[in-house]
This record gives C-alpha cells, sequence and structure tokens, in this order.
C-alpha cells in the first residue's frame, strides 16, 4: 500500500516510512492513497475470529511491505499478552447503550491498545535493521504512560515524553514517572498539551535535527495507531452489531480514536454516526455542528486528555472533505493557523453525513458519573462520562456504542466528587504509589529560556552529541536553547 502526505498527494511512501516518520516532512499527515472498502463476503469471514486474528487480518493490508502475515501475529499475540481481558477488550450493559471498555491493558488506557503493538513494531525494525532511533512523544495524560510501558528497557531506543505540568491526574502522572530504565526520559512542560504538541511538531518539522537525531513519533498522528485503533471498531460490531448499522460515541481530544472509527467506515464497516463528544474545550464540537474552527485559550477541566485545541488528526478528514486535494488542504491548514478558517455549509453537509457531537462541561461530567452510578452501579471515568452524556443529549442511545476510554481509577478527585469514593488500582499496578518519581521541569516561558547557541546546523551537530552522550543531564539544553525558543517565536507547525 502506498501512502501520501495530506499536503501533497504527489510523493508516495512506504508503511515502513510512515511508520518511523510519523509527521510527513511538509508538515502534512500521512494517509492511504486509496482505500478499497472490503466486501459483504469478506466483512462475514471476519466476524467470528478472535481478536487477535481480527486485528491481524485488519492491520496486514496497510503494512505488507513491512512483515510478514505470520510476523505480525506473533507481534500481535505478545503485544496483548499482558492484558487484564483475554480478549483485550471488554463489552458492558448500560441500558440500552453499550459500553466498549478499552483499559485493560497496562496503563489502563484505550492508548495501550495501539501503543504495545507500536512498541513491538519498533523493536522488529530496529532489530533487523540495527538502527538506533530517538522517539519523541507529546501527551495530554494517557499517551505518554502507555508510550512509556511501550518502549522502556527496549534496545536502540530513547523515549521522551513532554506532559503539561500540573495539568493532568496524578495517577497519569505516576505511570509515567516512576520507571528506571535508561531509556525513558520524562519532561514536564510549563504549559498545555498543545504547547506540548506544538514542541514536537516543531522538532519534526526541523527537518535538519529529526535526521541527524533519527527522530520517530508515535503520538495519535501516527498511522499506525489509526489502524490499530479501527480493530475494537470491528470487534464490537461482530460481538453486538446483529446485522444493524452501529453508531459510536468517542470522548474526543486529538481526533484520532475517532477517526479510526471514520477509517473503519471507510473500510466497509457497517458505522451509522460517529459522535464527537467534548468538553468545554469544545473546538471540535463547533467545527463540526456548525464550521467554527477558531481557537480559544485551553481551559483546565475534569477531563484533561480533551483540554485540546488543536486537534491534529482533524486534517486527515478535512483532506477527504477537500476531495483529497492536497494544495487546497495546505492552504486550508494555514488559514487554521492563522484562526481565520471557517467550514463552509458544502463541506460542513459532507462531515455530518458521518459525525454529529456534542459537549458537556465539568458539573454535567460530575453528574453524568452519579447518575450512571445510581442507574446502573457502574462506575465511569469522566472521559467516558462525556461520551454518555453526548449520547443521551443527542438522543442516540439506540445500536450505539460508547468507548471507555481510561480505568475510572486515574481520575480519584472527580470520582469522589460524583460518588463521594474512589475506585482503587487494579492490584497488579498498586505500586505505583510506592516509586519515587523522576522528571524534568522545563519552562515555557521564552523569557526564561537561555539564548540559542550558533546556528540551526551547528545545533543539530550537538544534538547528536547530547543523543550519544547522557540525555539525563543535556536535555534541558537542548531543549531550552531550540524547541523552546522556536515554539515561543511562532515557528510552530499545525
Amino acid at each position: 500500500m502506498n501512502y501520501i502526505s495530506t499536503r501533497n498527494n504527489q510523493k508516495n511512501f512506504t508503511f515502513k516510512d510512515v511508520f518511523l516518520k510519523g509527521l510527513a516532512d511538509d508538515g502534512g499527515l500521512f494517509v492511504p492513497k486509496s482505500i478499497k472498502p472490503l466486501k459483504k463476503e469478506e466483512l462475514d469471514n471476519l466476524k467470528n475470529l478472535s481478536y487477535n486474528h481480527l486485528a491481524a487480518e485488519i492491520i496486514y493490508p496497510f503494512i505488507g511491505d513491512f512483515m510478514s502475515k505470520d510476523d505480525l501475529i506473533s507481534l500481535i499475540s505478545k503485544s496483548y499478552s499482558n492484558f487484564r481481558s483475554d480478549d483485550v477488550v471488554k463489552i458492558s450493559d448500560l441500558g440500552d447503550l453499550k459500553v466498549l471498555e478499552l483499559f485493560h491493558g497496562p496503563t489502563l488506557a484505550f492508548k495501550d491498545i495501539a501503543m504495545q503493538l507500536i512498541g513491538n513494531f519498533y523493536q522488529y525494525h530496529l532489530d533487523r535493521d540495527q538502527k538506533k532511533i530517538n522517539i519523541i512523544v507529546a501527551t495530554s495524560g494517557d499517551t505518554g504512560a502507555a508510550a512509556i510501558d511501550a518502549l522502556k528497557g527496549k534496545s536502540n531506543l530513547n523515549v521522551f515524553v513532554l506532559h503539561p505540568n500540573n495539568k493532568i491526574s496524578p495517577v497519569q502522572r505516576r505511570l509515567m514517572t516512576i520507571h528506571e530504565e535508561s531509556n525513558v526520559f520524562n519532561i514536564a512542560v510549563e504549559g498545555n498539551f498543545d504547547d506540548c504538541q506544538n514542541l514536537v511538531k516543531a522538532m519534526f518539522n526541523d527537518e535538519k535535527f529529526s535526521k541527524a537525531i533519527n527522530m520517530s513519533g508515535v503520538n495519535s498522528i501516527n498511522w499506525a495507531r489509526i489502524v490499530a485503533q479501527s480493530v475494537y471498531y470491528f470487534y464490537a460490531y461482530f460481538k453486538i452489531g446483529n446485522g444493524h448499522p452501529l453508531s459510536f460515541s468517542v470522548p474526543t481530544g486529538n481526533f484520532g480514536d475517532i477517526y479510526a472509527g471514520y477509517l473503519a467506515k471507510k473500510l466497509g464497516l457497517p458505522i451509522d454516526k460517529l459522535i464527537v463528544a467534548t468538553n468545554k474545550n469544545d473546538i471540535l464540537h463547533r467545527a463540526i455542528s456548525g464550521g467554527d474552527c477558531s481557537q480559544k485559550k485551553v481551559e483546565e477541566t475534569n477531563t484533561p486528555s480533551m483540554d485540546i485545541q488543536i486537534a491534529s488528526n482533524f486534517e486527515r478528514l478535512l483532506y477527504d472533505v477537500k476531495d483529497c486535494n492536497s494544495e487546497v488542504t495546505k492552504d486550508v491548514m494555514a488559514e487554521i493557523k492563522n484562526n481565520t478558517y471557517k467550514i463552509d455549509k458544502n463541506d460542513l453537509d459532507k462531515i455530518k453525513k458521518n459525525f454529529v457531537s456534542e459537549m458537556l462541561d465539568e458539573n454535567e461530567t460530575v453528574e453524568m458519573i452519579k447518575t450512571i452510578n445510581d442507574e446502573h452501579q457502574m462506575v465511569v471515568d469522566p472521559h467516558t462520562a462525556v461520551g454518555i452524556g453526548a449520547v443521551r443529549k443527542l438522543g442516540l442511545e439506540k445500536n450505539c456504542v460508547v468507548l471507555s476510554t481510561a480505568h475510572p481509577c486515574k481520575f480519584p478527585k472527580v470520582i469522589e466528587d460524583a460518588i463521594s469514593k474512589t475506585e482503587n488500582l487494579p492490584n497488579s499496578l498498586k505500586y505505583v504509589y510506592d516509586r519515587k518519581e523522576k522528571f524534568e521541569l522545563l519552562s515555557n516561558d521564552i523569557e526564561k529560556v537561555q539564548n540559542a547557541l550558533g546556528a540551526v546546523s551547528q545545533l543539530a551537530k550537538q544534538g547528536i552529541a547530547i543523543v550519544q552522550d547522557n540525555y539525563e543531564t543535556r536535555i534541558q539544553y537542548l531543549f531550552n536553547n531550540y524547541f523552546l525558543k522556536r515554539i515561543r517565536k511562532g515557528n510552530n507547525i499545525i
């Protein structure tokens, strides 16, 4: 399968290129050049497969140039061997709704499902090609922990995770910062998730630097994650669809998880509506309901994984809406960056054929957690509560599945506010409170950042030295003297 960038559809890439690069050099996102929907008989052949074998059948057409199917099956089995559910995911009843539990992996969030597989993809590539690589990740809470767990201790790679300081839950932070493996580096940035994400994008966009340190990324923009996440939409449909199209409600921040559902629909899965559920950082709700793409100040909420105003994966949808015209897409993204873009009626009508949206504020989220517990004796995390609340507001409970994206124990304060008790960590993870945390705090204030040394080329050479030396003692120099300064000057790339 060939891939192209949303900002240049003339140059072809392999899956290996797409996986290792994460973000295209032109700032665009990778998408398949074409997608062939599965025929009814092909879908029928998938419906009785185990999760692992279903994953192999869905994923292999997208990566066939990267490894054999036998190797893929082996890596999938290895990736999910430490999940607390034998079927990787679970489906629970909530009245007319179904809840797809995606948090049974090692870090209690849906991110584990793709990340464990990606970690083994990296090791497969590095072992085969004798390469070394540096992986840079921005996180709003869950991605970082999942990436670290998937990549810790693996040979020939380092993983750097940037999280917004004091803007994620203590459990989310500890699941990242208690690890002692020498290839793991945690960085708390004085800013919000968008600041962290912009840092990562700027690093990727600096071609000299990214090539110098052999840089890769595992944020939701990485196509491998999108493909891996599309599998559980198929799994849910085959378990409970009964031949009827299903709608899926997805707590949404960076638009990656719900785009995976859109991919499943493009592959022929009978999906009715994809429900974008947001908190009061509601740029996606405003965009889908009325075309408003204006970015506002990020507000801290009790659903921190959705405290985002730059939903990177939305570019992939806009590319489709613009009839796969990369030049037009590039212009649109420039307008979004300048905060001047509004989706026109024709394009909005195209979006609404597949998507609807709704938002819940913090009080509504707490009340929804309480209501669900009172009505069904079920405790859900605040993001899942937003997904359920969106469905109820829209009146779409029939034939609908809500993606439950995290274990409620990761958000003890919100749960206690709602039902006057907390959920305990699973026994296998109680050690996270006993271990010492380890992370570096970096300022996002340009006034506090040291002046950069030399030109970009010189800094890139210094970067190589840093990579070959000691990240732990030199990392602050690298970030302060280049990336933070560059972002604060407005050189971030959307």
